[in-house]
């Protein structure tokens, strides 16, 4: 298991360095002038020339890009900002709970709700429950995230005046941005954990217990539940990974100064270091979610444990049958 973690520690390097090289050349050749924006209206063409070898941008493009990789990955620095003059790794690590903490509580809030919502839609195939169910999951993948943010602030806050509209002052203000960033991830997680049941609640040994007379309950989520965690897994490491990116529009919607705020802001004031570092960041992030759900296979299914350690290991040759009699004539 260990060799395997290591593996893929060292895999996330090439992925890293081409979102870094990928978002550096997007940055590079995008419209508007950043120099400009730091200048404003009105500069001398010396003024110009000094700001753009002040920032870095005076150099051809491929220098640019090897001093970012350098002061990236080697030396951790992701730079100053253009605009705000402020460190761009320390505001991120200032931000980055803020975004975690989103994430988070959107997988938890899948979690508890659309599990069981597909186990219900499960069990009660072509019922009321499951159209029900069926169709508040449809609800979910179709309507955007932002306009329900909108449509909550406009509720709960401008007409009942219950939660705050925007900011991060108690831990209240991060039930409209949770729940509305969570609503997408509830209807696919739903549909995927109500397919995924219907295959094994099938399955021979789930016909077995209930032929021994085991309880409907410990079937499903003693018995049934675990086979068909593999996928849900999966889904809800990629959509972790999504939802600390999707907090972009989230946050800028519910003005909370995390990542994506951060990110957003930036991109309108072509603050390039703030949209490479923070892009890089949430790379790294995404890689560290998905390695974990893949550690996370092994503690759920063991045939899978057991691949992880085999791969480790080095296998002995084989001695052909010939040179084993041989040796034997020979011993």
């Amino acid at each position: 298991m260990t060799r395997y973690v290591v593996k893929r520690l060292l895999m996330m390097i090439p992925v890293l360095l081409c979102v870094a090289i990928v978002i550096f050349t997007i940055m590079y050749f995008a419209p508007g002038d950043p120099v400009a924006l730091v200048l404003g209206d009105h500069y001398t063409e010396e003024q110009y020339i000094q700001t753009a070898a002040e920032l870095g941008l005076d150099k051809p493009f491929f220098v640019q890009l090897g001093i970012f990789l350098r002061d990236t990955f080697l030396r951790l620095d992701f730079g100053t900002s253009y605009v705000l003059k402020t460190d761009v790794a320390t505001e991120l690590m200032a931000r980055l709970p803020r975004t975690v903490i989103i994430a988070t509580v959107c997988c938890l809030l899948q979690i508890v709700i659309a599990i069981p919502l597909g186990i219900a839609a499960a069990t009660h195939q072509n019922g009321a429950v499951d159209k029900l169910c069926v169709g508040l999951a449809m609800f979910g993948i179709s309507v955007p995230g932002f306009w329900i943010g909108m449509l909550m602030i406009l509720l709960f806050s401008l007409k009942l005046g219950w939660l705050p509209s925007s900011g991060v002052q108690h831990w209240y203000s991060y039930i409209m941005p949770c729940v509305a960033n969570s609503l997408m991830g509830v209807g696919g997680m739903t549909r995927m954990t109500r397919s995924q049941m219907l295959e094994v609640i099938r399955s021979d040994y789930v016909v077995t217990a209930r032929a021994k007379g085991v309880p409907e309950r410990s079937i499903l989520y003693s018995h049934a539940l675990p086979n068909a965690l593999i996928p849900i897994v999966t889904y809800i490491g990629t959509h972790f990974g999504r939802s600390l990116g999707g907090t972009v529009v989230i946050e800028t919607v519910f003005g909370i100064p995390g990542i994506g705020y951060y990110i957003m802001s930036a991109v309108n004031n072509r603050d390039y270091p703030i949209v490479r570092g923070g892009v890089t960041l949430l790379a790294l992030l995404f890689c560290l979610v998905v390695l974990a759900v893949d550690i996370l296979y092994a503690y759920i299914d063991p045939r899978i444990k057991a691949q992880y350690e085999n791969s480790g290991r080095k296998k002995k040759p084989r001695t052909p049958p010939k040179a084993k009699k041989e040796a034997a004539a020979n011993g």
